[in-house]
């Protein structure tokens, strides 16, 4: 089992920057992927980026393609989201998930373990 847990989310006005943090712990496999999605009111759970165990290869949705910066820390089993440029149809609740293997993956179905999710909130 994998327990990942998100913090960082918060309340920031429109243009601000946010940094998410995702500290996994429990049984980590040398190769997996980790991805970050969102999920706002009334809307079903989206893609936002991913990243692969050596962090060489990333992949964006387009809707944060540029603003948004996928990264990890291995020593602290850690993925980073570094959001700038925000705006109100960013806020969400932002969850983190990963799976094993190497080969990148946006499908929510795609991945095995989940995170709570962290709130994250752009006023205009």
């Amino acid at each position: 089992q994998v327990q990942l847990v998100e913090s960082g989310g918060g309340l920031v006005q429109a243009g601000g920057s946010l940094r998410l943090s995702c500290t996994a712990s429990g049984r980590i496999f040398s190769r997996h992927l980790t991805g970050w999605f969102r999920q706002a009111p009334g809307k079903e759970r989206e893609f936002v980026a991913t990243i692969n165990f050596t962090g060489g290869r990333t992949y964006y949705a387009d809707s944060v393609k540029g603003r948004f910066t996928i990264s990890r820390d291995n020593a602290k089993n850690t993925v980073y989201l570094q959001m700038n440029s925000l705006n109100p149809e960013d806020t969400a609740v932002y969850f983190c998930a990963t799976r094993t293997g190497d080969r990148v993956s946006s499908s929510v179905g795609g991945y095995d373990y989940w995170g709570q999710g962290t709130q994250v909130t752009v006023s205009s």
